[in-house]
């Protein structure tokens, strides 16, 4: 048996493995508002870790191990870039500061600053080579790039208000802010856009150049389930629990859009294979 029919064999097993990682994802997510003080710094810590995980293995199996370690550092090294610059210039995020509450640093930046990113980047480009999936070839990588920047920075509409209610961080000048959301400030959202714009393009160059030739290898379930429930259950948390209703909104009206275009993109689909 080749080494490539033997991978194919395996594939099957081992795509169990970002399934159960997603799944203890949702319910460790679910424990968040539940809990408080030590134990929800402790619960903010699993999902990060969970999710940079799942990121990390689905990557690998999806594509290949090249993929992964390439995703893993790529994610690292922009993100400590960006919010080092961050911090020291405010630009672009604006000013900010982190609390001691997140642990150690690498340049001012705490270890679960890039391993938030990596939870949140893979996902972000996995959605978004879906929904880019129906554009004409020529025009599909920009848009799969500017649709998974959207995506990334839409997911931290919702993360972002959570943090600083959770006092991991604190802005200096919050106003003036989406609608509703009065603790992080709009330049804040135009950061996270230009950021996951670089991120994103270098991300797609990346799996580009990486892929086996019949990739992906196993589908897109975990990282999709880990995202919706991320939002979605996000926003029920921050209507519900957290005293959160402006980000709540946003969130469901955001993740509403992406349902929505995935609905008629489907939709289209049937319509077209009668």
């Amino acid at each position: 048996m080749t080494s490539v029919a033997a991978t194919r064999l395996r594939l099957p097993r081992l795509a169990a493995v970002p399934l159960l990682l997603a799944v203890l994802l949702v319910l460790t997510a679910i424990a968040y508002p539940l809990t408080d003080g030590a134990a929800r710094d402790a619960v903010s810590w699993t999902i990060v870790v969970l999710g940079s995980t799942l990121s990390v293995v689905h990557a690998g199996l999806a594509r290949r191990a090249r993929t992964a370690l390439g995703l893993l550092v790529l994610v690292a090294v922009t993100a400590v870039a960006f919010e080092a610059f961050g911090l020291s210039t405010g630009i672009p995020y604006g000013r900010y500061t982190y609390s001691d509450a997140l642990g150690p640093t690498l340049l001012g930046v705490p270890f679960l600053v890039p391993l938030a990113w990596l939870m949140m980047a893979w996902p972000s480009w996995v959605l978004a080579e879906r929904l880019a999936r129906p554009v004409r070839p020529h025009r599909r990588g920009t848009v799969r790039v500017l649709a998974a920047a959207g995506v990334f920075a839409a997911w931290d509409v919702v993360l972002d208000p959570q943090m600083v209610q959770a006092g991991y961080w604190t802005w200096a000048h919050p106003a003036p802010g989406l609608p509703g959301i009065d603790t992080v400030p709009l330049t804040n959202l135009a950061g996270w856009l230009l950021a996951g714009v670089v991120l994103m393009a270098l991300l797609d160059l990346l799996v580009t150049r990486t892929s086996v030739p019949d990739a992906p290898r196993v589908g897109p379930a975990a990282p999709l389930l880990a995202l919706g429930w991320m939002t979605l259950g996000g926003a029920l948390a921050h209507a519900g629990w957290l005293g959160l209703p402006g980000s709540a909104a946003w969130g469901a009206g955001l993740a509403g859009v992406v349902l929505l275009v995935l609905f008629l993109q489907e939709r289209r689909a049937r319509a077209s294979s009668r």
